[in-house]
């Protein structure tokens, strides 16, 4: 179910539809696309997820969330990002998940050619705005980039590595990593695959240490401005999640 500020967006922008010329959706990698929707465009990437997690408690229970993110193109370049992991559903406990804030600046093209990437930076503002369950202690910041290059018979390779600010469960704030290498193929033109090693987060065992995760997946474009998409995840640390599978659809608008 998506939050009701989303899917009030969501209805705002379906209004006017617009017809893109190419379509690339951030989801469903860890990794980000080094795009943006492009000035006057809308997209809603949405989803489903479930997962099995570490509780408070040491027990091991599954966590289902809907993951959601809004993108507006303010430029051509530049988008304005609104994100969240939606409605979430752990041990019997329910309630909507934080908010983020974001934005995206595409800042260089790529060139297969001259072995040059497409990057772009993505600065996030993690609020605490959700249910006392699930509501991470203080504000997050987050700063990644991103480069996509595109290699030979339908390749590419993405790398993005980051920085955030949080705080932990004592109130006190840390300073951590995120790190993200993936592998994609073009099947056909409307089809894509990918396998990928991601750390959403990089630091102590005092802080929740690292969560490295194995995943992969098949993107498949409907039409120039729809993609489904599915993916699997495999846990490599302790602080990561056991394993876990999502399903989504993009919409361009």
């Amino acid at each position: 179910m998506m939050h009701p500020v989303l899917f009030a967006a969501a209805l705002l922008a379906a209004v006017n539809v617009h017809a893109a010329e190419a379509f690339d959706a951030d989801r469903p990698d860890e990794s980000e696309s080094a795009e943006v929707v492009g000035d006057g465009y809308f997209q809603v990437e949405t989803s489903v997820m479930s997962e099995r997690v570490r509780a408070d408690d040491g027990r091991r229970v599954t966590r289902q969330s809907t993951p959601t993110l809004l993108r507006l193109g303010v430029a051509e370049d530049w988008e304005l990002r609104l994100e969240t992991d939606g409605r979430l559903r752990e041990g019997g406990i329910n309630g909507w998940a934080d908010l983020s804030l974001g934005v995206k600046w595409h800042s260089q093209d790529g060139d297969e050619e001259a072995w040059r990437p497409s990057m772009a930076w993505l600065a996030h503002l993690d609020l605490t705005t959700g249910a006392a369950a699930f509501r991470a202690p203080g504000l997050r910041p987050s700063l990644r980039v991103v480069a996509e290059w595109e290699l030979p018979a339908g390749g590419s390779l993405s790398v993005m590595p980051g920085v955030f600010s949080a705080r932990d469960e004592a109130g006190a704030r840390y300073v951590g990593g995120i790190l993200a290498v993936a592998l994609g193929r073009a099947f056909t033109p409307r089809l894509k695959g990918f396998v990928e090693v991601a750390a959403g987060q990089l630091a102590g065992s005092r802080h929740g240490g690292d969560e490295w995760l194995l995943d992969g997946g098949l993107i498949y474009l409907l039409t120039p401005t729809v993609q489904i998409d599915v993916a699997l995840y495999k846990g490599l640390t302790a602080s990561a999640a056991d394993s876990g599978w999502t399903a989504g659809l993009s919409v361009r608008y």
